[in-house]
């Protein structure tokens, strides 16, 4: 694309017509193609060209498309197996009601981490939370903050779709990413039950009926031991390369498995293990369906990439960072929050700011890993707008009003910013 200099204002346009239709309830793949498109026509690119600018950005983003293809099947294997449930229950049982803000938490950060959506892992822990608070005397904003702080602690040390975009937009291993996300992740979940143990007599608390709904047929699934086997053998298999680098042993680290293998090769193993190989169809099928709509959204995105990258963006970017004497690591956080913030999702948001700003922060000398955390961390800020699906799925788990819901965005910012600020010190300044 080196032939096709496109104007900067071209590009911008066409990400700010991406995001309004976003933000209008248009479909945020036909809204992102839409954007490049005008992008590239604003930006002086005639028709034959503008094709050209799609296809070539759509082809960058195919290496984080299989992946997560990939990771669909340990995640179908996690969700319809009920493995993700018991593990879920067993870590609030076993740490008491006493400790429920915490188990709450941790049980949400634990399956997240381990490849469940944070929609999906808030909506399995949701009726054990309304349970336990109505026993408790918890209120239900607290008790959906210990979930959703726990969700964004998980979400960033996870083989997840969000996690993926990150590795593959700065060409990282995933497993490298996820490593590199635990200790913002742990000050995540220090500061969600900080947080939720502050309000938690705030705000309305949950009825008899609402706590009707941990019933026991939601109880039902595999025992902890096997329903542990998929993720365990996911973060092995994930581990072997990086624990080889770090130990100096030349066998270890020249083993490298791609999440393309290992999150399929977890999760078959996980089925055989709870003796559900018969269920191999299904669980697959449950997987790639939920993965569908990231994958088209990935497709969109690398279309407004394609826009970006065949711009002259980037060199427009790094001359006002120098003009105005900001620090260029902030671009990697700032970007991250923007773009989860117009779309209202962490997987997007992600998606969005490495394919729009990934090769600006660069150029600027910023090192891929840390790069990949800022940007990561930053997409947790406010990704929870009403505009987004993750906003009403929440709300509806804990019989949450509207207005209800939206008194949580503050504190699920807090946690997130916490997160940024730990990422953006630590890989920015210190390492």
């Amino acid at each position: 694309m080196q032939d096709l200099p496109l104007a900067w204002y071209g590009a911008i346009l066409g990400l700010f017509i991406a995001i309004f239709l976003i933000l209008r309830k248009i479909n945020p793949v036909y809204a992102l193609f839409f954007g490049a498109i005008t992008g590239a026509i604003i930006g002086g690119a005639n028709l034959q060209q503008t094709i050209t600018v799609l296809i070539s950005g759509t082809q960058s983003i195919m290496g984080t498309v299989i992946r997560v293809l990939a990771a669909g099947i340990l995640a179908g294997v996690m969700m319809e197996s009920g493995a993700a449930n018991t593990i879920a229950r067993e870590i609030v049982r076993r740490m008491g009601e006493g400790k429920a803000i915490f188990a709450l938490a941790l049980a949400t950060m634990v399956i997240t981490a381990v490849g469940v959506f944070i929609p999906v892992a808030v909506l399995i822990v949701a009726p054990i939370a309304l349970s336990v608070g109505n026993r408790m005397g918890l209120s239900k904003t607290a008790l959906l903050l210990a979930l959703s702080g726990g969700g964004k602690a998980g979400n960033i040390i996870s083989p997840n779709p969000n996690t993926i975009a990150a590795a593959n937009g700065f060409h990282l291993g995933l497993s490298d990413v996820m490593i590199a996300g635990f200790i913002p992740a742990v000050g995540g979940l220090i500061i969600t039950v900080l947080l939720a143990s502050l309000i938690k007599h705030k705000g309305q608390m949950v009825t008899d009926v609402e706590a009707d709904t941990d019933n026991s047929a939601q109880a039902a699934g595999p025992s902890l031991g096997k329903a542990v086997v998929a993720p365990a053998v996911a973060v092995i298999l994930l581990m072997i390369n990086p624990l080889g680098s770090i130990l100096h042993i030349t066998a270890l680290s020249a083993f490298k498995l791609d999440a393309m293998y290992v999150l399929p090769i977890a999760g078959i193993i996980g089925m055989v293990a709870m003796g559900q190989s018969g269920k191999i169809v299904r669980y697959t099928a449950s997987g790639i369906e939920k993965m569908t709509a990231t994958v088209l959204i990935l497709i969109g995105a690398g279309a407004i990439a394609g826009l970006i990258g065949a711009s002259n963006l980037s060199q427009q970017v790094i001359a006002l960072i120098n003009v105005a004497g900001i620090s260029g690591t902030f671009l990697a956080p700032i970007s991250g929050i923007l773009m989860a913030a117009a779309t209202a999702s962490t997987s997007t948001g992600v998606i969005l700011a490495t394919g729009t700003f990934g090769a600006t922060i660069t150029h600027m000398g910023i090192p891929a890993l840390a790069s990949a955390v800022m940007v990561h961390t930053g997409a947790t800020v406010i990704d929870s707008l009403p505009q987004g699906n993750y906003f009403h799925v929440t709300a509806n788990s804990m019989f949450m009003s509207i207005r209800q819901r939206m008194c949580l965005i503050p504190y699920e910012a807090l946690v997130g910013g916490t997160m940024t600020i730990i990422a953006t010190l630590l890989y920015g300044f210190i390492l």
